[in-house]
């Protein structure tokens, strides 16, 4: 009886909360058929005109975005370029500086020239497209590659047409490391111009998204305000007519016991309909009479069948609830703002090994922490423990926490507040996740320790970039550098451009599968130790969604000295 009473009455807040989204349904249904209609057009019309000024706003932000883009693009690839360009010549300087074979001199010379040429033209079609906010800038920059560019040509002038001495001693100066330092400041000047107009391209690009969505909306309220119309005049016109024609059909031909339609109406329909029940009730007044007891009766059968119904599914669903929070992995724990037990299942008893007698209608949660002291499975102070619960339920705050058993098992609390006060809580036993994680923490710096130790480099590079992401001790020794300027680089970024096109093109190969049968030694300029003699495995790694190459270098540079001499 008291579940019936429970669902049958609404709280006061509810109601009022409802009469105030219906009034404007009210209001709605009391206008007359051609206020209806010339309301939903007028606002048909507004939603059109805010769609076609949307429409031109985002045609202005497309027209911003792709002009920005474009602009922003040209000038990253042009920075890259020159950047690359830079570091291609000082390489083939170097080149120059540390031969003293003429022949070797010459070679280096040659791409040296070569690179200075490219370089010029990469400015030159920069400036062309060069859209910065400072107009000196720009010159000024063009200005110092000239300067750069030329000395690079006297270098070449002089290794080639006195000796590679002098042209060692011509590159040794303040003013080039000078000349240097200005271009990678303009460079870096540049960089964070382009930067800045990439956040101006995201945020058009986001001003754009909205006005896209702006514009799906309008067009989504026009096409439902546009439905709305068809709703109104079938649900306020078409359909009404008919039912009530049908309804004097139906007394025309004697059947009096029937309810006319749309009498609530308060537009023209509702006067036809009305109308037409006064004209029922004449014809109709004594039949009413008779049937009212007839009516009642079956009217109290429903109520009591439907009270039933209601009953039954309130029974299920509760039944349901309660085998649904029984076989929770996690425990689970409902308190009210005063700290008292509203309801724990089975997980939760069975984990702190409560009796089923301590959960009573009056338990509370300071009963709970009381046994689990006593059995040593709390070992908390249980007043300052309440008081932090409580202090949480007052703030209405979610909130995660971890603690340990004597016994050794780890324990994860959830907490999260009630409507109304209160909270729910799940414990969830995490005892054998934690000991996994350190089982795999362990397994990890196991590997790691074994990889670092062995005389071979390991080194591991990312499958779509071929940057390196690892390399052990033997690798920094192989290179002559030290992982912090490996890690992040590519091949091309610490090898000479003939070194790093051909350990690409084999690391391509391996991701593709064409692994080599039989490794074979390759001679190999390293950035920092001269050339090597090496045996490189290559093995392609795919975990999921990362995708790696792992290269194990055999350095075979002092067999091969050896094997030469003895020959």
């Amino acid at each position: 009886m008291s579940a019936d009473l429970h669902t049958e009455q609404r709280p006061a807040w509810i109601s009022r909360i409802w009469k105030l989204l219906r009034a404007p349904a009210y209001a709605f249904g009391n206008l007359r058929i051609a206020e209806k209609i010339s309301t939903i057009v007028g606002l048909l019309v507004i939603v059109m005109t805010l769609l076609m000024v949307m429409s031109i706003q985002s045609v202005r932000l497309q027209t911003e975005y792709r002009h920005a883009l474009a602009t922003s693009a040209a000038s990253a690839v042009n920075i890259g370029r020159v950047n690359a360009l830079i570091y291609a010549i000082v390489m083939e300087s170097r080149g120059i500086y540390m031969s003293t074979d003429p022949g070797a001199v010459r070679r280096y010379a040659d791409e040296l020239s070569r690179r200075n040429h490219e370089l010029a033209d990469v400015v030159d079609e920069w400036e062309k497209t060069a859209d910065f906010g400072d107009e000196g800038q720009f010159p000024a920059f063009r200005l110092r590659i000239l300067q750069f560019i030329d000395f690079r040509n006297e270098l070449v002038r002089r290794a080639t047409k006195i000796s590679p001495a002098a042209g060692r001693e011509w590159g040794d100066n303040e003013a080039n490391r000078a000349l240097r330092e200005a271009l990678s400041n303009d460079l870096e000047a540049f960089a964070r111009i382009v930067e800045g107009r990439t956040l101006l391209v995201t945020e058009l690009a986001d001003r754009a998204w909205m006005a896209s969505w702006y514009l799906a909306l309008l067009g989504l309220s026009a096409l439902l305000l546009t439905a709305l119309t068809v709703v109104v005049v079938k649900r306020s016109v078409i359909a009404p007519l008919a039912d009530i024609a049908t309804a004097t059909d139906a007394i025309a031909d004697g059947k009096t016991d029937l309810d006319i339609p749309h009498v609530e109406f308060a537009d023209e329909i509702g006067h036809l309909a009305r109308a037409v029940r006064n004209f029922r009730d004449a014809t109709c007044r004594n039949q009413e009479l008779e049937q009212l007891e007839i009516g009642t009766a079956r009217q109290r059968d429903t109520a009591i069948g439907e009270r039933n119904r209601l009953n039954d599914k309130y029974l299920e669903t509760k039944w349901q609830l309660r085998a649904a929070i029984n076989n929770m992995a996690q425990g689970l724990v409902m308190i009210d703002a005063r700290g008292k037990i509203l309801m724990t299942n089975r997980r939760y008893r069975a984990m702190y090994e409560l009796p089923a007698e301590l959960i009573g209608p009056e338990c509370t949660l300071r009963d709970i922490l009381a046994y689990r002291a006593e059995k040593g499975l709390f070992l908390d102070d249980v007043d300052k423990y309440i008081a932090t619960i409580l202090d949480r339920i007052a703030k209405g705050k979610p909130s995660v926490v971890e603690f340990a058993l004597a016994d050794g098992r780890a324990f994860r609390v959830s907490e999260e507040p009630m409507a109304g006060g209160g909270w729910v809580a799940t414990h969830e036993d995490v005892t054998e996740q934690q000991r996994a994680e350190r089982i795999l923490q362990r397994t990890e710096r196991f590997l790691v320790t074994v990889l670092e130790n062995i005389s071979e480099a390991i080194v591991a590079k990312d499958a779509r970039t071929l940057r390196f992401t690892f390399v052990n001790k033997a690798a920094e020794r192989l290179m002559g550098l030290p992982r912090i300027q490996i890690i992040g680089k590519s091949v091309r970024d610490l090898f000479p451009a003939d070194a790093a096109d051909s350990i690409e093109r084999l690391d391509r190969e391996a991701l593709a599968g064409n692994l080599e049968s039989e490794p074979a030694i390759r001679t190999v300029s390293t950035p920092n130790n001269g050339q090597r003699k090496v045996v490189v495995r290559r093995l392609p790694i795919a975990d999921g969604e990362s995708h790696m190459l792992l290269n194990m270098i055999e350095d075979r540079t002092d067999q091969a000295n050896i094997a030469d001499v003895a020959a």
